[in-house]
């Protein structure tokens, strides 16, 4: 996939739940304060990102497709929309909301503190985030990290993800996520469809008792042997990004583990920043999966570009 680039003040109480609100992660259940700033690719810099001609997976089917978080987090919840026209995207919206329907860039209160302290406030970063989706389309990885909101970033790119799934399927049903609640028990998997440079990815999520047991995660060919078997790709991937397949698949599955699956925590490995993104994505719609307690098999007809 390397067509994709690697792309409080009053009270300590109202700090606390400021940078929680901020930074939440909604595929999961626990909340951090940590601000995980040294995962972010620091741009607020609208752009679109080039890519070459789309080889692998479906084109979008035109149409208007919604998503929206069924619980509210901290006074919010997340409300998209993404309108395809001509198989591109035309128009795309993201927002936080609250119960009365107010966008949360309007919350002045919030915007200043918000600001102090991660120099980034909903105004920006909820501008931003709609506009690189809109921006980018289809080519979820082109939608930057914003600094100061890494969280709200990863999991409005975990969304636009599946917003662009639904598309590829001409599936308008509104696509509603149940943030917040307890995962049940179950084996979730996820597959992507298409192999990129000879191998496609593998994800099998595991909930006992209510709680994260175990993943299991790799990038395998077509003969089903993983990439970190592939002693030639391993010694010429380290020698330009001074990682491989062995280390960052395994770094990635400790962190989510060790973290008790906090996707916060868990950091983009350099040097495969764009693997670390598509875990970070993938694995947030499988706890979404695990929310609901679907476990039908999720397939990603990922989508490819000519380098």
């Amino acid at each position: 996939m390397k067509a994709k680039k690697i792309i409080y003040g009053i009270s300590v109480a109202t700090l606390s739940t400021l940078m929680l609100t901020a930074c939440s992660t909604t595929a999961s259940n626990s909340n951090s304060s940590k601000s995980s700033s040294s995962k972010a690719k620091t741009t607020q810099v609208v752009k679109k990102q080039k890519v070459g001609k789309q080889i692998a997976g479906a084109k979008l089917k035109d149409g208007t497709y919604k998503l929206v978080e069924d619980n509210y987090d901290h006074g919010y919840k997340v409300k998209m929309s993404m309108t395809v026209k001509g198989g591109k995207v035309t128009d795309a919206t993201y927002d936080q909301v609250n119960k009365d329907g107010k966008s949360k860039t309007q919350n002045a209160s919030y915007e200043k503190q918000m600001k102090k302290y991660s120099k980034v406030g909903p105004k920006e970063y909820i501008n931003t985030l709609s506009k690189e989706f809109k921006a980018n389309g289809a080519n979820v990885n082109g939608i930057q990290v914003v600094s100061g909101a890494t969280s709200s970033s990863d999991s409005m790119r975990n969304y636009a993800s599946q917003l662009v799934q639904a598309a590829q399927k001409g599936d308008t049903a509104t696509i509603h996520i149940n943030n917040n609640a307890k995962y049940k028990d179950g084996t979730y998997k996820l597959e992507t469809l298409n192999y990129d440079h000879g191998y496609h990815q593998v994800y099998t999520l595991t909930i006992k008792n209510g709680k994260i047991s175990d993943l299991k995660y790799d990038q395998v060919n077509k003969r089903g042997q993983s990439k970190t078997q592939n002693a030639s790709y391993e010694k010429q991937m380290k020698k330009y990004s001074k990682v491989g397949p062995k280390e960052y698949i395994k770094k990635l599955r400790k962190e989510f583990l060790d973290n008790d699956g906090d996707m916060e925590k868990v950091q983009v490995v350099s040097g495969a920043t764009e693997s670390s993104e598509d875990f970070i994505t993938y694995v947030s719609q499988l706890l979404n999966a695990a929310q609901k307690g679907n476990t039908k098999t999720i397939k990603v007809d990922n989508i490819l570009y000519k380098e």
